[in-house]
């Protein structure tokens, strides 16, 4: 498969892959004329970058993790990953419950709602309170 078509087949623009060969992440096979042909481990390749990278992480961090290395290392890299991805996870549930208590609020003012005052008082601790001016 050429460049194009591999770039057309992710939605990607030609420049893309030619940095990700650049900084070692995929490594195309070439014909007699010197030019890219992508094989069916590089189009997972691909797939698998994209899926990290909307995963959060950096083109540094997913080089090595694909590429041989230390297992030890690896295996460490992507825990520190998981739990990262844990913490924004948890975030956004608790944004969304916000949104969604606020949502329930027959109030004009939903910051007048004792339920949503009570899920804000929550959220920045036992000891905290959310005045009802708010």
């Amino acid at each position: 498969m050429s460049i194009g078509a591999l770039a057309e087949r992710f939605g990607l623009a030609t420049h893309v892959l030619r940095h990700w060969e650049a900084m070692g992440l995929l490594v195309p096979a070439r014909n007699t004329a010197g030019h890219r042909r992508y094989r069916a481990a590089d189009l997972a390749r691909v797939a698998v970058i994209l899926r990290a990278k909307e995963a959060g992480l950096s083109l540094d961090t997913i080089r090595s993790l694909v590429t041989p290395t230390d297992a030890v290392k690896r295996r460490n890299t992507l825990r520190e990953k998981a739990e990262a991805l844990r913490s924004r996870i948890a975030a956004a549930q608790a944004a969304l419950e916000l949104v969604e208590c606020a949502l329930g609020c027959d109030r004009e003012d939903f910051t007048q709602c004792a339920h949503f005052q009570q899920v804000v008082a929550d959220r920045a601790g036992a000891d905290a309170a959310v005045p009802s001016s708010v």
